[in-house]
């Protein structure tokens, strides 16, 4: 794919806004818009963020910043213009979320699986002619320890994603699968992954090369 002077935007949540990363030109969504040329990149990247709306009960604590902004909801505020949609989500849905998993025919995001659906099929068409490319969550500590509300560990919601995004006919840079680095392994967490979620410098280079392989490749 030739991207000199094309539009890319990053949806995501604390990963694409950079937390753990010193420098800010060191985030994966810049370092792709730089190292490929594009004319011009938008990061929507909020910390904590999650695909699913989130359930409101008596003892859950709503956290503004978090629970106010899923994917699902606030995708339509991001610019039509764009030839190149990243999207890159749902560790949170697992590692904090409260939505329930759901079923397969959920269309409405209310739960996971519903979300997917709902905001990959919203992104089809408020972007009919631009490429959508949706990577799945990168490894992280603890990422085997199910969810208390939903009972699933993160590969649930990885198999999710990456099915959802096939049947809509999505770009899949399958990044819980591809990208070498994870914080399970002492090694990888010293080195990219210092806090076991949110990678460093040296580890936004090393998926960020990925994306941009693949997107090359499209």
């Amino acid at each position: 794919m030739k991207t000199e002077g094309l539009k890319i935007v990053f949806l995501g949540d604390s990963i694409t806004q950079g937390v753990g990363v010193k420098n800010p030109e060191n985030i994966y969504a810049t370092r792709v818009y730089r190292s490929l040329g594009f004319g011009e990149m938008k990061n929507y990247g909020i910390s904590g963020t999650r695909l699913a709306r989130q359930q409101r009960y008596p003892d859950y604590t709503w956290v503004p910043k978090w629970d106010d902004f899923c994917f699902s909801d606030r995708f339509e505020e991001m610019d039509d213009d764009a030839d190149v949609v990243v999207v890159f989500g749902g560790t949170n849905d697992f590692g904090h979320g409260n939505a329930p998993f759901g079923e397969d025919t959920d269309r409405e995001p209310e739960s996971f699986i519903g979300a997917c659906h709902y905001l990959f099929a919203s992104l089809v068409i408020k972007y009919p002619a631009s490429q959508i490319i949706v990577m799945t969550p990168l490894h992280r500590e603890a990422e085997d320890i199910p969810n208390p509300v939903t009972g699933k560990v993160l590969s649930e919601y990885v198999e999710v994603i990456r099915r959802v995004a096939v049947e809509y006919g999505l770009s899949l840079p399958d990044t819980y699968s591809l990208c070498p680095m994870d914080p399970r392994v002492k090694e990888d967490k010293k080195k990219y992954v210092p806090d076991g979620l949110h990678p460093c410098d040296e580890g936004h280079e090393i998926f960020a090369e990925l994306l941009a392989q693949h997107i090359k490749n499209l």
